[in-house]
């Protein structure tokens, strides 16, 4: 799996850390499989609130979105925004660049097809693969 990093918004990116975190994510069972391109772009929180506001319905800034892709040689694109992120870092003790690959395997979890608001049994079985990508890769 390759990574393209778009950055839209004005904090700097760890290209080097996103580099080696895909890397590392692209030998971890789901993803291992995948031979596509992941789309990653970087948004500010305004462009962040209206994204999930015109694809979710939610009036506020969120972590990521992820967007499905038409096309056969892009697995789909990650939306983050930073801001959030950082805040997120603060409440979970994580490092930000951790919070970071924490929701790049979020977002793409759900390229693959697992959605935790289905139910709480899909809920559970992502969330638990999400946290044993994470202890392997960290």
């Amino acid at each position: 799996m390759k990574a393209i990093l778009i950055n839209r918004g004005l904090a700097r990116m760890p290209k080097i850390f996103l580099t080696s975190w895909i890397k590392k994510l692209s030998k971890q069972k789901p993803f291992s499989k995948i031979k596509q391109e992941l789309v990653i772009v970087f948004v500010d929180a305004k462009e962040m609130k209206a994204l999930n506001k015109t694809y979710r319905g939610r009036n506020y800034a969120t972590d990521v979105l992820s967007f499905e892709s038409g096309e056969p040689e892009v697995l789909g694109e990650l939306v983050l925004c930073p801001q959030v992120l950082k805040k997120q870092a603060l409440d979970t003790g994580l490092s930000f660049q951790h919070e970071l690959g924490y929701m790049i395997i979020h977002g793409g979890l759900h390229l693959l097809g697992f959605d935790h608001e289905k139910s709480e049994a899909e809920k559970k079985k992502m969330f638990v693969l999400q946290d044993q990508i994470f202890a392997k890769i960290k």
